[in-house]
């Protein structure tokens, strides 16, 4: 048996209003996931403790089995590998974002998606303008950087910015959690403050306010942590995988559990992603791997908007152009492959960031009989066959290394 885990970040959500309180998932089209659904077994899947916060870094890391109490060290560090920063065990890494800040207030936490090659050029004088041996700013794609702080310690709380939209800034600066996390606070403070006057007028930021965009005019730090001890997948299954991502987050974690990343031109991570490239690695993929983890981030992002219209949209893609590709192509294969469909968290589009709803799952499993759940969504899979699943469950049950 092969296995595949179709990851739609974020799709799960709440009754809407403007949907007569249903949600996007009830809404949308999504033929082939449900045409799934009714080939396999559903359930939910508390994917991230009350005690721990609802991102993508817990959330990922707990789908593919990990104790996320005993593995989680922030988002940092695992995008820092993507970007192939090799850290020592003192290293401080964390998310730096390129974000907006409005009359005070931040604006939104992706300076309205600025390009690579923009965001690059602003990390590159932010290296040249503030260079010590302290730290070093790594850049990567689109308004996802990384900082590594040397000798930093990790008594600090830091703020996600995707959470606090039109939050003054200052009321949401990072804050030291014991009296060794002050110096580390008050440095990552004054380099917020400096980037600000460094990066208000740099050409960069005055072409993109000419055209009507929004400039990136501040970094902000947060999800910080120390190089992770985690398992391989294969150390922990016995199986070879792969991983497929737009997502620096997701590439990372691919590389601490020893997946091989596979890129695909194309893949953005928004609504405009290459979905067919995507689904056509997976399954070329599936004949050298036992494993695959495809990861789709569009449906998050359109949760973080706020746009119901669009998360509907990237629902049906997903659906129709990479699901729709996958279960056609893996039926004609001699070996044969179970297929499970879900996000990591929900992000409902009212309060656009994540929660910490369990999330609807399909499993399916040519050998096993289907549940009685015909329409995949976040109501119907409440009285599916796996009832509500938590820790490792998940993979295990699709491993089939619990019945």
């Amino acid at each position: 048996m092969k296995y595949i885990i179709i990851l739609g970040d974020g799709m799960s959500d709440r009754p809407i209003k403007k949907l007569e309180n249903k949600t996007p998932l009830m809404v949308a089209n999504i033929h082939n996931i449900d045409n799934l659904c009714a080939k396999g077994r559903t359930g939910k899947f508390q994917t991230v403790p009350d005690d721990m916060p609802p991102g993508s870094e817990v959330a990922n890391l707990a789908v593919l089995g990990y104790d996320v109490h005993k593995v989680y060290q922030g988002r940092g560090v695992l995008e820092g590998a993507s970007l192939g920063i090799e850290l020592e065990p003192t290293d401080l890494a964390m998310r730096c974002n390129l974000l907006c800040i409005e009359e005070g207030k931040i604006k939104n936490h992706s300076a309205g998606h600025i390009s690579s090659e923009e965001s690059h050029i602003l990390i590159k004088a932010l290296n040249e303008k503030l260079k010590s041996e302290k730290f070093r700013f790594y850049p990567g794609f689109s308004f996802r950087h990384i900082l590594v702080l040397k000798n930093g310690i990790n008594d600090i709380e830091c703020i996600p910015p995707h959470n606090v939209p039109g939050t003054p800034f200052k009321e949401v600066m990072i804050k030291p959690t014991s009296e060794k996390g002050k110096e580390t606070a008050a440095l990552l403070n004054d380099l917020i403050l400096r980037s600000q006057d460094i990066l208000k007028d740099h050409p960069v930021n005055l072409k993109r306010t000419d055209e009507g965009k929004d400039p990136a005019n501040s970094v902000w730090f947060w999800s910080s942590g120390y190089k992770p001890r985690m398992k391989t997948f294969k150390e922990l299954y016995g199986m070879t995988g792969a991983v497929i991502s737009a997502v620096d987050i997701i590439k990372g974690l691919g590389v601490y559990a020893g997946l091989d990343v596979i890129k695909i031109e194309g893949a953005t991570g928004l609504t405009d992603t290459n979905y067919e490239g995507k689904a056509e690695a997976a399954v070329k993929a599936l004949h050298d791997h036992d494993f695959v983890y495809l990861h789709v981030e569009a449906t998050d992002e359109a949760g973080h908007a706020g746009d119901v219209e669009l998360k509907i949209k990237a629902l049906e893609y997903l659906d129709r152009r990479v699901v729709k590709y996958i279960m056609e192509r893996t039926s004609e294969m001699k070996e044969k492959v179970s297929i499970a469909v879900l996000p990591d968290h929900a992000t409902p589009c009212d309060v656009r960031t994540h929660t910490h709803d369990p999330v609807p799952f399909i499993i399916y499993n040519p050998d096993i009989i289907p549940d009685q759940v015909r329409q995949y969504n976040e109501k119907t899979t409440e009285k599916g066959y796996f009832g509500i699943l938590e820790r490792d469950q998940f993979i295990k049950t699709l491993l089939e290394l619990r019945r």
